[in-house]
């Protein structure tokens, strides 16, 4: 056995799930990115990853597999960076760890991240959202379910992965109506519901008639949801709306497309970006810088204050005649 081998396994099993406590989605990504780079060395080399070095890993091979993903795998430029992401973490675990090839160590953490184009934020009118919450059919069971969750969706802003994470015992209705999700990096927070929200909820509550620790949006087999159930919904019921509202025919609409709905939304009711970061639980306020950029109706206002083209400088201030001032402060 390797060095390489005992390394992976207390970077793991040490790192990830005793000290740091990552939760399952990170150490999945973490998995598959370093079974990626071991699968890629294997074709490259022929060896057994189980026999190879972390001198194996250097720079040079690190990089050629970074060009790799893009290349043959046709990832993006985030996704490589999401994988340099972990390959770093492993490294730096092993620089603690194997002092002796601290040289090696640190030429792969000087390896850079890509620079990314940066696009405008892609979301939702007010009427394209309306249109959306009333295209699924509400003579059916899960016509009902997918209006709850969409109309849930665009009011509070949550992740997928907390709309689906949500139980019955999550949602509050009585008297400062809000629900509650355990959402990502472990934090919990608690989002306020309007009238309409509440109204449609307690409605499905109803019909629901499921216990405190079942799902809130059940399938069909009474499990909770998967990401790719609610992104197939969500495309259903887009496709649907743009009968009544063609606006929507230009744009792809996700489940996360409803998340920046929702926060255009606040930001356009004149919100605070602070209080918006703390709304979506942004771990700081520059991740929700991004809707500021998006906003045009900011830009608008700042256009209109600026001097009309045509009519000149407004000229510079010259101060009255002496005597007069002098008369003036009297």
């Amino acid at each position: 056995m390797s060095d390489l081998a005992p390394l992976l396994q207390g970077f793991f099993t040490d790192k990830l799930i005793r000290q740091r406590q990552a939760s399952p989605h990170t150490i999945a990504a973490y998995r598959d990115a370093i079974t990626l780079l071991l699968g890629f060395v294997h074709q490259s080399t022929g060896r057994q990853p189980a026999t190879l070095s972390i001198t194996d890993l250097d720079a040079v091979t690190i990089g050629a597999f970074l060009q790799h993903l893009e290349t043959n795998r046709g990832n993006t430029a985030s996704t490589r960076n999401a994988r340099l992401a972990a390959i770093h973490s492993l490294f730096r675990y092993a620089a603690l760890r194997d002092p002796e090839h601290a040289a090696l160590i640190q030429r792969v953490l000087a390896i850079p991240p890509k620079r990314l184009d940066r696009a405008i934020v892609s979301y939702l009118t007010r009427p394209e959202c309306d249109a959306l919450i009333a295209a699924p059919d509400r003579t059916s069971w899960l016509g009902r379910r997918d209006h709850a969750l969409l109309l849930l969706a665009i009011q509070t802003g949550l992740r997928v992965s907390e709309l689906t994470g949500l139980t019955c015992a999550n949602v509050h209705l009585e008297t400062g109506a809000h629900v509650r999700c355990h959402g990502k990096g472990r934090k919990d927070r608690c989002t306020p519901l309007t009238r309409p929200t509440v109204t449609v909820v307690r409605g499905w509550l109803a019909e629901r008639r499921g216990s405190d620790n079942d799902p809130l949006f059940p399938s069909s087999r009474s499990g909770p949801l998967s990401r790719d159930a609610v992104q197939r919904r969500v495309t259903k019921h887009a496709k649907t709306a743009r009968d009544h509202c063609p606006s929507l025919t230009a744009k792809t609409v996700t489940p996360h497309t409803l998340r920046h709905s929702c926060a255009m939304a606040l930001l356009a009711g004149g919100v605070d970006v602070s209080v918006i970061a703390l709304w979506l639980g942004h771990e700081s306020t520059d991740v929700t810088q991004i809707y500021l950029h998006a906003d045009m109706a900011i830009k608008e206002r700042a256009l209109t204050r600026l001097a009309p083209a045509g009519r000149g400088s407004a000229g510079r201030y010259k101060p009255p005649d002496k005597l007069l001032a002098f008369l003036d402060s009297l």
